[in-house]
């Protein structure tokens, strides 16, 4: 069944500066964080597993909010996303310290002024997760979306308003759950490509990575020096049905962010490889020659 969600317009905020607020309350660059747009009324709270006990002791996440949980798994080749709500969240995150294993931090939206209620929260994890699940940039652990609550006209502007907050805080906090990546959004002369035997793979340097596009090929053998960390990623990506054979080959099924170029390339080419200098655009000059050079 086709994924329906709702038709979001790009907030303005998007794309102009923005001055966003860290405090770290206990001192420490990679522990608990608090992080605010200097005028939005939204506010996150970055809590690492290990420090459930360390904001029990404080007020943050004694609040409605929404929350996401992240983390990875050995089995799946993207990262992994929880998203829920709760009328307290720290209560809630206690539960899912017991319950649940593949989470290594939590972030937490709350308002500043309060102003959440149960149907805000309600509101803002339905749209999140179906915006999750149409990014399609991490495993959305949540199975289903639930279903719109009903809000009047004027909360549901203000709510949309809050999850483009929510969005700026994620990805600034290092979680780009919302960020589509798709070739369409770049031209043909930035479109970057590789060639190899029977083969071709496009793909383009984003923020946070290097992304193949989907319908993108690769090698389906490897050559016998291949390391491990790239047969295990190929094996990853054929698990989570990324890449599935096709005509001798592997076929990119969706567009998929690798950490690098020369990973990309690897996993392309089933063999290590430097891909600063495999990575062309379309008059032949190198990814490095075109950014490091």
């Amino acid at each position: 069944m086709a994924l329906q969600t709702q038709s979001i317009n790009p907030a303005i905020q998007m794309n102009r500066p923005q001055t966003i607020q860290i405090f770290l309350p206990d001192g420490s660059p990679r522990s608990v964080k608090i992080a605010e747009i200097t005028n939005r009324v939204v506010k996150s709270i970055l809590v690492p597993r290990n420090k459930i006990d360390y904001i029990s002791s404080r007020d943050e996440l004694r609040n409605v909010g929404v929350y996401f949980l992240f983390g990875e798994s050995e089995d799946k080749a993207k990262p992994i996303v929880y998203i829920g709500e709760a009328e307290d969240c720290l209560e809630r995150l206690k539960q899912h310290n017991r319950g649940k294993e593949f989470w290594n931090y939590a972030i937490v939206m709350v308002s500043k002024i309060n102003a959440f209620t149960k149907s805000h929260t309600k509101y803002l994890e339905h749209i999140a997760i179906a915006q999750a699940k149409e990014a399609n940039r991490y495993e959305t652990e949540n199975f289903t979306i639930p279903s719109k609550p009903f809000v009047t006209e004027s909360m549901e502007a203000d709510l949309l308003d809050s999850f483009d907050t929510i969005k700026i805080l994620l990805s600034t906090l290092g979680f780009p759950v919302f960020e589509k990546v798709s070739k369409e959004q770049i031209t043909a002369k930035e479109l970057l490509v590789l060639n190899g035997r029977d083969i071709k793979a496009e793909g383009d340097l984003i923020d946070d990575g290097f992304v193949v596009f989907k319908g993108s090929q690769a090698k389906k053998d490897t050559v016998p020096s291949c390391h491990d960390y790239l047969i295990d990623l190929r094996n990853k990506l054929l698990q989570s049905e990324i890449i599935k054979e096709v005509n001798g080959n592997y076929l990119f099924t969706q567009d998929y962010v690798f950490n690098s170029p020369s990973t990309a390339g690897g996993v392309v080419l089933g063999r290590s490889t430097n891909g600063w200098t495999k990575w062309k655009n379309r008059d032949g000059k190198t990814l490095d020659e075109l950014k490091r050079k």
